[in-house]
């Protein structure tokens, strides 16, 4: 097979669309001497791609039926058995329809992935199967995994399993409401704003997003690799660590991985207490314009948790902070615009493994550009704007600035443990209705991500642990660590689990 030949038509005007003017003689010059270079294309067209191979066996998922999926959280079900006897052995897990298990569809909450069956298992589906667990399905995830809210998938909204009619959270929605009903044990989500600890904090279970690089991205699709975490959701703190142990660690093929992105025990380490762990309460995380005073009183009041248990408890300031959101808006919005969507997923410009099938169908986006949800359609406009009118200025001054915000953290954290503070401003809201104006559409992806997107800049580890209920839906404080001090923060969270029920507070 032969890749196509470019008319002198489509010569011309794709030179036209780079700003170089060409007549007619010299795009015929340009033709001949292009032909060479698309005899190459026609070797490389050959070539088998080089992917891993899958290890476990699989039928085909299903799609249940609303009997089955009271929540609309499964996107499919399945059963692929893990290795016998392994760490997690009898335990169930489900994915998030943004990362790729062989056989499965993947959707990624939105139509421009329609028929796409992944050729590889993620590294990360591939290791939990490795640790014995049994893949369950694929959870619903929010439209190309652009929301906080649970209201944006293509295939309808995900209900908060506390309270029909409310927002699970999102993007990773389907994952936490799982986890949260008891309909599966254990569930990986991603994370780019938020999107594994605001469904944790709305679904009242455990969430971690681990350090940036900590756990392979690999065969997950990208919204902007500097953003990109995948990240354990889970009922109880002990789940979440030894699921980290397996998720953990390097894998050759994912270039957002650094020097120190090694696995630890975590596990291990959770009854060694926190007598002298110093924790400072981040007084920027609290009273935004949107907080909930009983969040924010609750949170507080879970800080004598810790202090009873020997905790050192001090109020800090990062005056910063305030400003990560703005920070976090122009890497997310330039970035996506030419990552996820111009660069059909993949982009360019970073070695790893690159999944053409994915690539292939995401970038057919063009043909039905109208359907996209309203929250990609003014990140896209957004983000090109800027891009265009400034020539990705705002973009770099952003990353700029992050270097300066992580600093920031980084001097807190050398004289703290772990820093605190609600993850979330509010609780659970009320889905919006289908036929919602677009500020209320739009106001509900984006409403709560204030505390949780910063740590998406500085690559800070940062976990969701339910402290509190109100009014019988759960509230989420959140703890901040060390680059890769993923440890400290199961400690803590593992000792207020142990010391409360959130439920009954």
């Amino acid at each position: 097979m032969s890749v196509r030949r470019p008319s002198n038509t489509q010569v011309s005007e794709i030179a036209a669309s780079l700003g170089i003017n060409l007549t007619p003689e010299q795009i015929e010059s340009y033709q001949a001497v292009l032909q060479a270079n698309f005899d190459a294309y026609d070797l490389l067209d050959a070539q088998p791609d080089f992917v891993p191979e899958v290890a476990y066996p699989r039928e085909a998922g299903y799609q249940p039926g609303p009997e089955e999926n009271a929540l609309g959280a499964w996107q499919c079900k399945s059963h692929i058995q893990g290795k016998p006897g392994g760490v997690l052995a009898g335990r169930t897990v489900v994915i998030k329809d943004n990362i790729a298990v062989a056989g499965l569809p993947m959707l990624n909450g939105s139509f421009t992935l329609d028929g796409y069956l992944p050729e590889v298992d993620a590294t990360v589906v591939s290791r939990l199967l490795d640790a014995g667990a049994t893949v369950a399905g694929k959870a619903v995830c929010e439209a190309l995994c652009f929301s906080g809210g649970s209201h944006t998938a293509a295939s309808g909204p995900v209900h908060n399993p506390h309270r029909h009619g409310y927002c699970a959270g999102g993007s990773s929605s389907g994952c936490a409401a799982l986890v949260a009903n008891g309909e599966v044990d254990l569930a990986v989500g991603s994370d780019q704003g938020g999107s594994v600890r605001i469904p944790s904090s709305f679904c009242g279970v455990y969430g971690m997003k681990p350090t940036h690089g900590l756990v392979p991205y690999t065969g997950a699709m990208p919204i902007e690799s500097t953003l990109d975490h995948l990240g354990p959701i889970t009922a109880n703190v002990r789940d979440n660590a030894l699921m980290l142990e397996v998720l953990a660690g390097a894998d050759g093929l994912d270039p957002r991985q650094l020097a120190g992105s090694a696995p630890a025990p975590y596990s291990d380490n959770l009854s060694r207490g926190i007598a002298g762990m110093r924790i400072g309460v981040l007084s920027e995380g609290f009273g935004h314009a949107n907080s909930e005073a009983n969040v924010d009183r609750a949170v507080r009041q879970a800080c004598e948790v810790f202090r009873t248990q020997g905790a050192i408890i001090e109020e800090v300031s990062i005056p910063m902070h305030t400003l990560g959101p703005v920070i976090w808006l122009a890497i997310a919005t330039e970035g996506a615009t030419q990552q996820m969507m111009k660069g059909n997923s993949h982009g360019f410009n970073w070695r790893g493994l690159y999944l053409n099938g994915m690539i292939e169908h995401h970038a057919r986006w063009r043909d039905r550009a109208n359907d996209l949800p309203d929250t990609v359609k003014t990140t896209m406009i957004l983000g090109e704007y800027f891009s265009l009118h400034y020539q990705g200025l705002y973009y770099g001054k952003a990353q700029n600035l992050g270097r300066q915000l992580r600093q920031a953290y980084d001097e807190i954290l050398a004289r703290y443990d772990l820093l605190l503070m609600p993850t979330l401003p509010l609780k659970a809201t009320k889905l919006p209705e289908a036929d919602a104006p677009l500020e209320d559409y739009l106001g509900r992806a984006f409403e709560m991500i204030g505390n949780t997107c910063v740590a998406d800049v500085t690559g800070h580890p940062a976990m969701s642990i339910p402290c509190a209920s109100s009014d019988g839906l759960p509230i989420g404080l959140q703890l901040v660590g060390r680059n890769f001090a993923e440890a400290d923060i199961y400690r803590a969270a593992y000792a207020f689990e142990q010391a409360t029920d959130w439920k009954s507070r």
